[in-house]
């Protein structure tokens, strides 16, 4: 969530100003070069493994790998008579992956005869992520999008004293959080477990992926009003990027009464909330 997604420049809406935002089109495409080698695996193959990617961004949308035709397994694709009509890029075509026993309908598509606006797209290719295996970049697997070359994060320790209440009860005081700043996202208060009310916590079944920071586990918090379910998270082993934030706990400020040295704060809106 950085250039075409969140708070980035060519969002919708966005934080920041632009000196050109009166002849900015409302709905932005961004075609670029990777450095990295992108591999698909689908079923005990690979069906894709380029070091020529392309990655488009697209307001609203994660960006999107594409692979030049002659780095396809053209011998595991069927083309299909699904189409779809894109207003920015144009018609669709589309192909299922055949691999062994297993069969993923329309997972790949392109578009045969782009648009003008969109005319670099011909003779490229670009796949559901959640129809084939995995994806790896180099050699590492990557998880739920490509990791964004414009997105970043950071971790500083900090010795601002925070305060989570819930239903006026307090659920967390610390003067030793550490604060992740993430591109388009509110600052992350992770805050030691020992700073935490752990009476108050149940435990979670939930997970979800970040592909910057890993597996995270969930927690409830129960407060004699009410349960508030899945409201905090912690990374029990973070990927490399993010290990000073192991174990550490972190609340949606989207949904507690979160103060800053004395200050509330105000619950920001964004789609996590």
């Amino acid at each position: 969530m950085s250039l075409t997604i969140g708070t980035g420049p060519f969002a919708r809406p966005r934080l920041g100003q632009l000196n050109f935002e009166p002849d900015a089109p409302e709905h932005i495409l961004y075609f670029e070069d990777s450095p990295r080698r992108v591999r698909v695996a689908f079923n005990g193959e690979t069906i894709a493994d380029s070091r020529r990617v392309k990655l488009l961004h697209e307001t609203a949308y994660q960006p999107v790998y594409y692979f030049p035709e002659a780095h396809l397994r053209w011998d595991y694709l069927q083309r299909t008579e699904h189409t779809s009509h894109c207003p920015f890029k144009g018609e669709a075509a589309y192909w299922s992956i055949v691999a062994g026993d297993r069969t993923s309908e329309n997972a790949l598509w392109a578009y045969p005869e782009p648009l003008p606006a969109a005319h670099w797209l011909g003779g490229y290719y670009a796949f559901y992520w959640d129809r084939v295996d995995a994806w790896f970049e180099e050699e590492e697997q990557v998880f739920v999008h490509p990791r964004d070359p414009y997105h970043r994060f950071d971790v500083l320790d900090s010795s601002r004293q925070v305060k989570i209440t819930l239903d006026g009860e307090l659920v967390a005081e610390t003067r030793r959080p550490r604060l992740l700043f993430e591109t388009g996202l509110p600052t992350r208060y992770y805050i030691p477990a020992e700073d935490v009310r752990a009476d108050l916590l149940e435990p979670s079944d939930r997970h979800t992926r970040c592909p910057y920071k890993g597996l995270a586990s969930y927690h409830h918090v129960r407060t004699p009003a009410r349960l508030h379910r899945d409201i905090a998270w912690y990374y029990p082993e973070p990927l490399p990027a993010a290990t000073r934030i192991a174990g550490l706990i972190a609340f949606y400020n989207e949904r507690v009464d979160l103060e800053v040295d004395g200050e509330r704060q105000e619950r920001p809106r964004t789609r996590l909330g």
